[in-house]
């Protein structure tokens, strides 16, 4: 029941032109910090200050808003509050690494996981048969917040989302 509930609200904001989100759901904290020790760790090697500043990890710990899609106990994902298409969305780990590599492989593949339930379910709000799975990953790739995460963005025939498609 609870998925209809999200996959209604996904649909009645996708059908906006600008997404208007008013109603913010609560987002649980953070399990970053396994033990003591790794705390510790963490604040040598200056990970904690990152976590203090990331947009993603404020969103987790429920410091900032989003219209959350789906969670477990180790990925959140939300739409994007700057979409390329109607529907794009983001598949997000609850722990902070700054870029693929460093994160665990099975932190990847929880993400990856996701996405054939996550994708299917935006598909269907936003009308279309296809979406991009998207990883930039390091500055020179596009990536502009160093929190490892996945864009799913919908597309549809002849959008023209990208500069270097056609429409045949």
């Amino acid at each position: 029941m609870e998925s209809q509930r999200r996959l209604a609200v996904l649909c009645s904001h996708l059908r906006q032109v600008n997404l208007g989100i008013e109603d913010f759901s609560g987002v649980s904290t953070s399990s970053c910090f396994a033990t003591k020790g790794d705390e510790k760790d963490l604040k040598d090697s200056g990970k904690e200050s990152e976590e203090k500043n990331c947009i993603f990890c404020k969103i987790i710990r429920g410091e900032s808003p989003c219209m959350k899609i789906y969670e477990d106990d180790v990925c959140l994902c939300i739409l994007d509050l700057n979409p390329l298409t109607n529907g794009h969305s983001l598949v997000i780990p609850k722990c902070h690494f700054s870029s693929l590599r460093s994160t665990p492989p099975s932190v990847i593949a929880s993400m990856f996981s996701k996405i054939p339930l996550v994708s299917s379910a935006i598909m269907k709000a936003a009308n279309c048969d296809s979406f991009n799975l998207l990883v930039n990953n390091g500055a020179a790739a596009g990536q502009v917040i160093f929190h490892t995460h996945l864009h799913i963005i919908p597309r549809k025939a002849c959008d023209r989302l990208w500069n270097s498609e056609d429409c045949h």
